[in-house]
């Protein structure tokens, strides 16, 4: 128990979490304290002892997205209609960048928090709240470069629009966010058990770019090859990165089947990952 009043009351309880389920937002509410100081925590100790500091944040977007346009378009020809290539890109790589930052934040949960967990109690679920949270700081910095190169192709008078539909990109994000939570607390929780695992994380992040169709639009691999098309289509990020540059830069397609079917697995993929995190956090501290 923790916690006493003025009239000799317990104000709340800590109890063994006996719920195969358990979301308890009323105490993720209490620890909300310690939930932005892991988040100031997550910003601040990137980069605290690096020259450049938070101006990595820009860097890796602007070197990959300029790297692509040499390979992709440039060598490999892929076509980005109205749309200069290097800000085709730029969106496509924003979006990714923050599904990654997240899956790889909360995907190392128990093992780079095992000290503090063995120590003192608080709410498991908001350290990697606190990875999702942090890294959308970090996207709102990087979304700014991207609005800085828009501006600066429509002054050079490139053709381009924003789609009226923009105003929903946010929860775009957002489904992002939880998608890259739910896969990361499943991937944590088997990391504490099969080490092996973290090392093929960067692997299949790395595999799983070129089947989300970040450097290049959905119909393309459709028309040019039709027999490994079902990767893309089955793959939702495919469908948050075609559909944020739908709203962006007003090219491409969107799918309301395809984004309907994202939505569903997220939701399950979330509620799958918190019921195996919260099954993990139990036994946890034997294995790590």
């Amino acid at each position: 128990m923790n916690g006493i009043d003025k009239s000799g009351d317990w104000l709340f309880e800590i109890t063994p979490k006996n719920k195969f389920f358990s979301l308890n937002f009323k105490e993720i509410w209490q620890y909300r304290d310690l939930l932005f100081l892991f988040v100031k925590r997550d910003i601040i100790t990137v980069y605290k002892q690096t020259v450049l500091g938070p101006l990595w944040y820009l860097i890796q977007p602007l070197f990959t997205s300029v790297t692509f346009t040499i390979i992709f378009n440039n060598v490999a020809g892929i076509d980005t209609g109205t749309v200069p290539p290097f800000l085709f890109n730029l969106a496509g790589i924003s979006v990714w960048n923050y599904f990654t930052a997240c899956l790889n934040g909360t995907s190392d949960t128990f093992k780079a928090n095992a000290g503090i967990f063995g120590k003192v109690y608080f709410p498991r679920i908001i350290t990697p709240l606190s990875i999702v949270i942090s890294n959308l700081i970090k996207f709102g910095i990087q979304f700014l470069i991207f609005i800085v190169f828009y501006v600066f192709f429509v002054l050079k008078g490139v053709d381009l629009s924003i789609n009226p539909l923009v105003v929903f990109f946010p929860v775009l994000v957002v489904i992002m966010g939880i998608l890259g939570l739910g896969l990361g607390m499943v991937i944590s929780s088997m990391v504490t058990k099969y080490r092996d695992l973290s090392y093929l994380i960067g692997f299949g992040i790395q595999l799983l770019m070129y089947l989300s169709a970040v450097m290049y639009p959905m119909t393309l691999i459709k028309d040019k090859l039709p027999e490994f098309g079902w990767l893309v289509e089955y793959n939702p990020l495919a469908y948050i990165i075609e559909t944020s540059r739908y709203m962006l830069l007003n090219t491409g397609e969107i799918s309301v089947l395809g984004l309907s079917y994202t939505l569903l697995v997220t939701i399950v993929l979330f509620f799958v990952g918190l019921l195996i995190f919260n099954r993990t956090e139990k036994s946890f501290i034997d294995t790590v």
